[in-house]
């Protein structure tokens, strides 16, 4: 295999900078690295509120803004729009990023070009089925089978971690399936000035810190989050210094308040703010917003430790993050969270969803002495090197090159354009049983749920 060949790359993405997630971050990440290897990408991506005007190969197209009241655009269906866009720039692959709306698009164009497709399982959308109106298990069931039909008309799914691989062979998926973890920026984080950050936040440098970073959303469990942290705050003072610093240099012990650092932004900030109003700690809530590369590098080195309680994720990009910055992470068992946090060694792993023992996880972090403390930092640094961008981009890429390998280059003009035609007209009808088969299959299930619920 000619590991070097270059590559041109066209990504399909519903969401993209300026909005903040983890597809729009990974979409970003990978194509940063992929150009800096010299592989050309193009990105299409909807049009958002305050898009950069000087981006390059990134291509938007028309969408509704704040779908449904969310932060999210929904792309609209176009025609032609891409095709000149997609002559000049001579793709080689396909990437999808989501099964719906430019997922759909991507699809076509791979099929009328008769280029590879892969598609990327970023999400469990069945946990985000809130965001859409007429929201019911039929609904969530609907989006599994359309997303399990999808992944099985792509030439290679990626998927973010071993779990999210078993999920979909057991969904099944019988398409070729690579774990592909999105990669941490490792420099992004090597440098980070804890004590700016906390000074600039108000935040004591003797506080014990406990941090979060994300979309500030239910599917991410937050209300359990923000009510732990509110009751470990109004409950703990900490006795044991956690770092050894330049006025603490024998890690003497001496109490610490507790505060919490959260980053992001999101319909659940009000929440938050009124769960540490009622338990009479507001002065310990810390909400940073939005952050550039540099600032976030300052807020992971401020935190002590990193909570997280999500359990709708595919990986965690936000935990190796804090990994890089020697931060360990408190976090429930999880798809995504089982393969980055490994328990006692660089965090708390949690098998149930409970307070007290979320509460006691952090506990166990900050009542850790100093030499015991510097060996889960490191841990935590060398889980993050592991899963750096550099690593998992390669890994990517060499998957690209098995598949455009599997191409033959060598079909005539006029078979290719009949193949074109033909595959077209195959992968609409592909499209419209995809819809026909989920939306069958969830009334179906949801119908025999209530056969036996009325049996029981």
């Amino acid at each position: 295999m000619n590991t070097s060949a270059r590559l041109n790359i066209v990504m399909f993405t519903n969401t993209f900078t300026p909005h903040v997630g983890g597809v729009a971050r990974s979409v970003e990440g990978f194509a940063q690295q992929y150009r800096k290897l010299g592989h050309r990408v193009l990105i299409v991506a909807p049009e958002f509120e305050h898009t950069p005007s000087d981006e390059i190969d990134v291509l938007r197209v028309p969408a509704l803004q704040k779908f449904n009241g969310s932060d999210f655009s929904v792309a609209l269906p176009v025609s032609g729009l891409l095709s000149r866009k997609l002559d000049e720039f001579q793709p080689h692959i396909i990437h999808a990023h989501h099964p719906f709306l430019l997922g759909m698009t991507a699809m076509r164009i791979a099929r009328y070009r008769n280029l590879p497709l892969v598609f990327t399982q970023h999400t469990l959308y069945e946990k985000y089925t809130h965001y859409v109106p007429g929201d019911s298990p039929k609904m969530q069931q609907f989006s599994i089978e359309l997303a399990t039909h999808y992944a099985n008309l792509a030439d290679r799914v990626f998927a973010p971690s071993e779990s999210v691989a078993t999920l979909l062979r057991q969904r099944g998926v019988n398409s070729k399936i690579n774990v592909v973890p999105t990669g941490v920026k490792i420099s992004q984080f090597e440098n980070g000035n804890g004590e700016r950050f906390r000074k600039a936040m108000n935040i004591p440098k003797k506080a014990f810190v406990v941090g979060h970073l994300g979309r500030l959303a239910a599917e991410k469990n937050l209300p359990f989050l923000s009510e732990t942290v509110a009751q470990f705050i109004a409950s703990s003072t900490l006795k044991n210094a956690f770092k050894n610093t330049a006025n603490n240099p024998k890690g003497k012990k001496h109490s610490r308040e507790v505060h919490f650092l959260l980053i992001g932004k999101g319909p659940s900030e009000n929440h938050i703010r009124t769960t540490f109003q009622r338990a009479g700690i507001t002065k310990r809530l810390h909400v940073a917003g939005i952050l550039n590369p540099r600032q976030l590098a300052d807020a992971y080195d401020a935190m002590d430790v990193f909570a997280f309680a999500s359990k709708s994720e595919t990986q965690g990009m936000v935990l190796t993050e804090a990994m890089a910055c020697g931060v360990p992470v408190v976090a429930l068992d999880a798809s995504g969270v089982k393969e980055v946090v490994i328990d006692t060694i660089n965090g708390r792993l949690l098998q149930r969803e409970n307070a007290a023992a979320f509460a006691a996880g952090l506990k166990w972090v900050a009542d850790q002495p100093p030499l015991r403390r510097l060996s889960l930092s490191l841990a935590a640094r060398k889980t993050a090197r592991e899963f750096s961008m550099s690593n998992t981009a390669n890994l990517a890429l060499q998957h690209y090159q098995d598949l455009c390998h599997q191409r033959s280059p060598e079909q005539t003009k006029n078979y290719r354009h009949l193949t074109q035609l033909l595959e077209l007209i195959k992968i609409e009808w592909a499209i419209i049983e995809g819809f026909a088969n989920a939306a069958s299959h969830s009334i179906v299930t949801n119908h025999t749920r209530q056969e036996e619920a009325a049996g029981s």
